[in-house]
């Protein structure tokens, strides 16, 4: 594991989290507003056991409202390349127009801040015969855009891809030699695609065309509500992770592992074409943020 990423990385994660909630405004409430109030202790702390880790996570009960921008992350670096690399990444984002209905159903004033919503941030240990194997960052819910010039990924992705034909399938991630991967991939696609880093495919596109992500679930209705399970991980070994609702498992493997559900459904015409960056910064410094 990247061990700069624990000293830097994970820490200032928490720090944005907590401090989007710490700059909340505080007003008094009456009596009878605070017997409408429900909610759990300020941190929760939980054990469970798998198949063979043990878990230890330590969630914090509350919301969070940022809109934050970071140059360059790059984790699991290694000679061989790097598991996860972004520059330019971003969470929320600023209104360009007033017309626009935003993620969360609402429309704001052009240079109004459009949060990433962030519930119940959590981090948790996976240990193995007392030694920690496994350490994650998450959300209980989280819903937003996550914007950034992605240049290796490694994870799972939950995009959707229609065809020709109009039918929905997951995306697959894919290497530069065309491999079905989840770990240091550089492009997505259908299942099948080869050629990706030729651009003659027009089944698979760069990872770097995708430059804004809807973080949520798609509602039947066309809204788009909270996510579960957005976390970034690093693993020793490969570790599954439990499910937020506590139904199931997120298996990953050795080094950084990001996952990241989305509420998107992408044609192929628009994945060749990319989906266009919101804006993430005040200044028009020319580097396509603006």
């Amino acid at each position: 594991m990247n061990r700069d990423a624990y000293r830097y990385v994970i820490p200032s994660l928490i720090w944005l989290f907590v401090a989007g909630y710490a700059q909340a405004d505080l007003e008094p409430i009456s009596d009878e507003e605070m017997g409408q109030v429900q909610g759990q202790a300020m941190i929760a702390i939980d054990r469970t056991v798998g198949t063979s880790e043990q878990f230890t996570r330590v969630t914090m009960g509350m919301d969070a409202e940022i809109q934050t921008n970071i140059d360059t992350v790059a984790l699991g670096e290694t000679e061989a390349g790097t598991d996860l690399a972004v520059d330019h990444l971003s969470l929320g984002h600023i209104a360009r127009d007033a017309t626009t209905v935003q993620l969360d159903g609402q429309t704001y004033e052009v240079g109004d801040i459009v949060p990433f919503v962030g519930a119940d941030p959590y981090f948790e240990l996976a240990e193995q015969n007392g030694e920690v194997v496994g350490f994650r960052f998450g959300l209980n819910k989280a819903r937003g855009t996550l914007s950034g010039d992605i240049a290796s990924f490694s994870g799972n992705l939950g995009l959707q891809i229609e065809d020709e034909t109009g039918a929905r399938s997951a995306a697959v991630l894919y290497n530069d030699a065309s491999s079905v991967t989840n770990y240091r991939a550089t492009h997505v696609g259908l299942a099948g695609a080869t050629d990706c880093a030729s651009g003659a495919s027009t089944q698979c596109a760069p990872l770097s065309n995708l430059k804004t992500l809807d973080i949520g679930t798609a509602n039947d209705d066309g809204t788009v509500g909270f996510a579960e399970d957005f976390f970034l991980s690093f693993q020793k070994q490969a570790v599954e992770w439990t499910d937020v609702d506590g139904t199931g498992t997120v298996t990953t493997d050795p080094g950084v592992f990001f996952n990241v559900p989305t509420s998107m459904t992408l044609d192929l015409q628009t994945l060749q074409n990319g989906v266009p960056r919101a804006r993430t910064e005040y200044i028009d410094r020319g580097h396509g943020l603006f």
